[in-house]
């Protein structure tokens, strides 16, 4: 590799110390006006962050632990959230999906850089059953039926030109067949017994808010923690 193609680890280093965080007015958290229950602020925050200008509110991260009990994690879309949890989809013989089913704790993060907010859930995950997983991908678009049909997740690749070619014939079935059935594509939704609310602030004093859910499970205790 040549000096001019080689990467310069003082260009690196300049670019990371330049960097700055929330360089605009951010909005107030107040901790007395939170709901009993997370879910309402969890919606009132997204819709928020959306109408902000945020870019892709609905993705977030997902931490997993596989068999060696190594933490995972990969960036998906919320699918959406109810009064049953926070939904997503994958293939259950993704690599996320095998590990949700040998061991469900799971957590998920969403942040939201434009209005610096952070929320953080953590608890079980159900795979939901073969009809309400074939709704999910019924709604989507033919891209998402077509990546779906493609499978294969997480499995080792021989070639991009295999990809190209099975991608292919996959788009082509979704376009022909849009009803086509994916068997492993997989609805899940995450019940939650932990949401914290992080709000950043440019003095450092950031507000976090963290709602557990009571040892009866009917309830939600709400703490603040410090920054």
């Amino acid at each position: 590799m040549s000096s001019e193609s080689a990467p310069r680890d003082d260009d690196f280093h300049t670019t990371l110390r330049s960097l700055r965080v929330w360089d605009t007015d951010l909005p107030a958290f107040d901790t007395g006006a939170a709901p009993a229950e997370p879910l309402g602020l969890f919606r009132e925050w997204f819709t928020h962050a959306a109408r902000a200008g945020q870019l892709e509110p609905h993705t977030m991260s997902l931490a997993t632990v596989d068999g060696d009990g190594r933490p995972d994690v990969r960036i998906l879309m919320l699918h959406d959230a109810d009064a049953r949890g926070w939904h997503f989809a994958s293939h259950s013989t993704s690599a996320k999906g095998r590990q949700l089913a040998a061991r469900p704790d799971a957590a998920l993060g969403f942040y939201w850089p434009t209005v610096g907010r952070q929320v953080r859930v953590r608890g079980r995950v159900a795979a939901c059953g073969p009809e309400e997983s074939r709704a999910d991908l019924a709604v989507r678009s033919q891209g998402a039926l077509a990546a779906a049909l493609t499978g294969r997740q997480s499995e080792v690749l021989d070639s991009v030109a295999e990809l190209e070619r099975v991608s292919a014939a996959a788009w082509e079935r979704a376009g022909a067949e849009p009803d086509a059935p994916a068997p492993t594509w997989t609805r899940y939704v995450l019940d939650a017994d932990e949401v914290e609310f992080f709000q950043g602030d440019a003095a450092r004093r950031h507000i976090r808010l963290r709602y557990r859910r009571t040892a009866a499970g009917q309830t939600w205790a709400r703490e603040l923690l410090w920054p």
